[in-house]
């Protein structure tokens, strides 16, 4: 394989230098996003299906505060510039954008992806949690697809495993 690049990466609010280079180069953009706070072979397999779903696959990664405000105290386990580094360095993610929000909203409205990627775990047809994004999708016209995760391997998983009982109290 031919050394590679890491993916750009750049916070959401600079980020419209990034997104036309991309979008000149491919006709289907794939949006996904989440803490990655804790990166693990369940995050490869989400994101190697997501980028099958079309020509570039942007990341979207939460800032610290929002980490804290949605998984609780001691989290995220790595800073935003580390897990975006981790995730640029994966050859079929395209672009990493950084943004301080609790959800997606506005990383939906400002890079415009024709797909818009969640895990199962938000797939209503599963009973899974209610998609905060689903407005955000809907005025996008963006295709909405869930992602079925690798049984058996969560962040909040393998931090309480790691750590001693009653250090942490993870969420997913």
């Amino acid at each position: 394989m031919a050394d590679r690049e890491p993916a750009p990466i750049a916070v959401l609010d600079d980020a419209a230098s990034a997104l036309a280079r991309l979008k000149n180069n491919a006709s289907r953009v794939v949006l996904t996003n989440g803490c990655f706070d804790w990166m693990h072979h369940g995050h490869i397999d989400f994101l190697r299906s997501c980028a099958d779903l079309g020509d570039a696959l942007v990341v979207g990664v939460n800032e610290d505060g929002s980490v804290r405000r949605l998984k609780g105290a001691g989290r995220p386990i790595f800073p935003v510039l580390e897990r975006a580094r981790m995730l640029a360095a994966i050859r079929w993610v395209d672009l990493v954008l950084t943004f301080p929000q609790d959800t997606a909203n506005v990383l939906i409205e400002v890079v415009g992806p024709h797909v818009y990627t969640k895990g199962a775990d938000y797939d209503p047809a599963a009973g899974g949690n209610p998609l905060p994004e689903m407005d955000a999708v809907a005025r996008a016209g963006c295709e909405l697809r869930y992602i079925p995760l690798t049984p058996g391997v969560s962040s909040s998983e393998l931090i309480r495993g790691l750590s001693p009982a009653g250090d942490r109290e993870p969420s997913d």
